[in-house]
């Protein structure tokens, strides 16, 4: 069988799809040749990049799998691919770990000014550096605050431990989970917490952090109402999709002292974010790279292997 790797995969998910007997082919098709050409493929790896709609499924009938390294299936229809047969796999565990500590890193960087620092210090730092000092003098620990995490998926659940790990109180919102329980720290110590989920406004009303690790959900679950029930000064993290926040909302919120910073790696628009979020001067910004580690991306080329094999060989 021949797999077309058309977005890229780690050296050991290409090793574990060749010693199970897979030809690999890594060379990338453009996305208007992909008709012509997916049909001499038993099945296709993509990451974000590559679409595989329903016009590429009808023109490829001898598919039978879809693999996307990561987390979301915005770029496949996956019903549709089901319906004809083709398995449909992702990556949900593997970059887990490496989302949650991008958004408690932005919570840290905006807890401490780290982001405003970083971009004055090389201009100003040395000339006005007890001025900057002074600026930034007034931060926060996260111990003993609130993290609202919404979404109790395998993400929220590991930003959660990092939460609980640096002695914060989680606020956990998710209609279709009552309670988890999160091993918290080295494994072999055996901490483990039990967090109960509670309504989405009790926690808009009491957190100092809220956090988003959902999916697409077709619009923005944080918008202009959803802000008015926060507390002031309240910080917002976005590691999950664009589109989960009404980002006018958002900016109104920060103008108005409702929000006092929000974190962000990913925009509407992406890749071409609007520039009144990225030159905002209480936005911390990286660009959409929750599972941009190494450690994550061997787990991703590793997982999707492992699937993709079960799948073609079940």
């Amino acid at each position: 069988m021949r797999i077309l790797v058309n977005d890229g995969i780690e050296p050991i998910g290409k090793q574990l799809l060749e010693e199970a007997g897979f030809e690999v082919d890594m060379n990338k098709i453009n996305q208007e040749d992909l008709p012509a050409k997916l049909n001499e493929y038993d099945a296709i790896c993509v990451r974000s990049a590559t679409k595989v709609r329903k016009e590429l499924i009808d023109a490829c009938p001898n598919l039978k799998a879809i693999g996307r390294g990561g987390v979301g299936l915005d770029n496949i229809d996956v019903d549709y691919a089901k319906s004809k047969g083709i398995a449909v796999i992702n990556t949900p565990a593997a970059s887990s770990r490496s989302v949650g500590e991008l958004a408690m890193a932005h919570m840290l960087s905006l807890s401490r000014f780290l982001y405003q620092s970083n971009r004055q210090m090389p201009t100003e730092g040395d000339t006005k550096f007890n001025d900057l000092k002074k600026a930034y003098a007034k931060g926060a620990e996260l111990e003993g605050k609130t993290l609202g995490v919404i979404g109790c998926g395998r993400i929220g659940q590991e930003t959660a431990k990092v939460g609980l790990g640096l002695g914060m109180n989680i606020l956990a919102v998710d209609p279709y989970v009552s309670e988890v329980t999160l091993s918290v720290g080295p494994t072999a110590l055996g901490f483990k917490v039990t967090v109960k989920t509670v309504d989405m406004d009790d926690m808009l009303a009491d957190a100092d952090y809220i956090s988003l690790h959902i999916p697409s959900v077709g619009k923005a679950l944080l918008g202009k109402e959803e802000f008015a029930k926060m507390k002031d000064g309240v910080i917002i993290i976005n590691c999950s999709r664009g589109g989960t926040i009404d980002e006018d909302a958002l900016l109104e919120a920060l103008s108005s002292g409702k929000v006092s910073a929000a974190g962000l790696d990913v925009f509407d628009n992406e890749p071409t974010p609007r520039k009144d979020l990225l030159t905002h001067p209480r936005i911390s910004l990286t660009p959409h790279i929750g599972a941009s580690t190494e450690e994550a991306q061997n787990k991703i080329g590793e997982e999707l292997a492992q699937k993709m094999i079960a799948a073609l060989k079940g």
